[in-house]
């Protein structure tokens, strides 16, 4: 079992190294010069920001626990140092989210979702950003828990990694309506703002640093989140980086949308 007090001295520090590491995404926007390269694709890019504030994270991390991927042989901490980054790079800043995971035993037991620019537009006298965090068995804090409309059935999905299989499979689920966004972060935090009732990506690109933190803050709402497959993710430090088989999370209701995913699409989706 995971000590308690290591737990604790992770996720306070997690949540200090994600508000440093918002003010360098915003002074890199601010000085204009985001240093965009592709990495594998023109949808997967990575900018000035990302390379420092991975930098940041895991110096931070590492000075303070020096084994900082693993931690007493179980502790393993997964980081996004920039979810959404096809976003950054077109000005979509609130779609941004900073993201640091902490799992225990292969799972996700705690998370920090810091965003930047949250509140950006407000007015210039605005502060900006805020930070999400959550352990399971104690809950989440820094936002509204909100449900989505009763009745209503409201999907969120990639804004920029879209697919015949992707709209194949929102259209078999009937929705009321379609949010297009980036970033899981951001996903995430449109279920548990009541802004959307099912985030659907049946899609291969998902990897475990995205889904880590918000997994965890997720999980102490009483949410649940899997792939296509109905399987939990595992965060060990010997799994494999991409979610192959695409992820269903909701905050409620979770098996009216697991009912409801075509056979096809499951069987065009390898765990």
């Amino acid at each position: 079992m995971a000590s308690p007090a290591l737990l604790m001295r992770v996720v306070a520090s997690a949540y200090s190294i994600a508000e440093k590491a918002a003010t360098i995404v915003r002074n890199v926007m601010a000085a204009g010069d985001l240093g965009i390269v592709e990495k594998t694709g023109a949808n997967d890019l990575q900018t000035k920001a990302d390379r420092l504030v991975q930098m940041s994270i895991c110096a931070s991390l590492a000075r303070k626990f020096p084994k900082v991927t693993i931690i007493g042989e179980e502790l393993v901490i997964w980081v996004d140092p920039l979810d959404g980054t096809k976003e950054y790079t077109e000005g979509l800043l609130d779609h941004v989210t900073v993201l640091i995971g902490i799992a225990y035993g292969g799972k996700a037991i705690a998370g920090v979702i810091n965003q930047p620019y949250y509140n950006y537009e407000a007015g210039a006298d605005a502060v900006l950003g805020r930070t999400i965090w959550g352990v399971l068995g104690i809950g989440a804090f820094g936002f509204q828990l909100t449900e989505a409309p009763a009745g209503k059935h409201i999907i969120v999905t990639t804004r920029s990694h879209s697919s015949a299989l992707v709209n194949d499979c929102i259209s078999a689920l009937k929705p009321d309506s379609v949010i297009r966004v980036g970033g899981a972060g951001n996903k995430i935090i449109q279920l548990i703002e009541g802004k959307a009732s099912a985030y659907v990506f049946a899609s291969p690109g998902c990897k475990k640093w995205d889904t880590c933190a918000p997994e965890a803050i997720l999980h102490a709402v009483g949410g649940k989140i899997t792939d296509m497959h109905g399987n939990s993710f595992q965060y060990n430090k010997e799994v494999k980086h991409m979610n192959s088989a695409g992820v269903l999370a909701t905050l409620r209701n979770y098996d009216y949308y697991a009912s409801r995913i075509p056979n096809t699409v499951k069987q065009s989706l390898v765990p």
